[in-house]
């Protein structure tokens, strides 16, 4: 599975400076350390997702315990990665109760 976060072209700009005039962007290696710090860092404390930089663009993979947490997810990666090919696998860990006994033989 795989949800493009955001494409932009090169022409895409990152944040801007204090002053107003567009920041020099950063590596995209940087970005994805800065993501990878939020991640584990923010409200999320999430361990279990990765994101690489690889052939020209950035693959987020993982699975976390909820719906709301990956959408945290691949907003923070929108926030961090504009301007960059993001592909996402980040799947939903199955937590419901079994509707059924396990029988074993």
């Amino acid at each position: 599975m795989s949800d493009p976060v955001g494409h932009q072209g090169p022409a895409a700009s990152g944040p801007a400076s204090a002053d107003g005039s567009p920041k020099a962007p950063e590596a995209p290696e940087y970005r994805v350390a800065h993501l990878q710090e939020r991640l584990a860092a923010e409200e999320l404390g999430e361990l279990g997702v990765r994101a690489e930089f690889r052939a020209g663009a950035v693959a987020v993979t993982g699975t976390v315990p909820s719906a709301r947490c990956r959408e945290t997810v691949l907003r923070l990666a929108r926030e961090e990665l504009a301007g960059l090919t993001v592909h996402t696998d980040v799947v939903v860990a199955e937590t419901a109760r079994p509707d059924h006994a396990e029988e074993l033989w």
